[in-house]
């Protein structure tokens, strides 16, 4: 049985330093895809923005900068608020967005609850499902 854990939240989009707009978005993690973060940014349009990248670069972004070409992350202060701030690029073009930090941080204390680091392996079932294929069958052959 395999565990979702969702967060819908408001994030913002920065368009200058001066202006952004609010982006409603879900985050998701599931534990058939452990090493996995899914965000969706319901932007106004009739289709949703979908990412996916790595949990474990979320998880370091939320202490330092880290991250190169088309997912970067990095923790700062606005408004002396502390948040995480996310530059997307894509072919059709590059995004910041600005996420509250606590609320990302806890969203993200619920992933490593449900999938500690060093269980990923475990949760994808690899050894198991290679131990299976391994196996003599039942019908007696090899």
């Amino acid at each position: 049985m395999h565990t979702v854990v969702e967060r819908e939240l408001e994030l913002k989009l920065v368009l200058s330093p001066e202006r952004s707009i609010p982006v409603p978005a879900r985050l998701t993690y599931r534990t058939d895809d452990p090493f996995a973060v899914h965000f969706t940014f319901h932007i106004g349009s009739e289709h949703p923005v979908h990412w996916t990248f790595a949990r474990e670069l979320l998880i370091e972004g939320v202490f330092r900068p880290c991250g190169h070409g088309d997912v970067r992350i990095w923790p700062t202060k606005v408004d002396r608020r502390s948040v995480i701030l996310i530059a997307l690029s894509s072919p059709d073009g590059d995004a910041l967005l600005e996420a509250p930090a606590a609320q990302v941080s806890a969203w993200l204390e619920r992933t490593l609850r449900a999938a500690p680091p060093g269980s990923e392996q475990e949760q994808l079932g690899i050894d198991d499902a290679l131990a299976e294929l391994l196996a003599p069958s039942q019908d007696g052959e090899a």
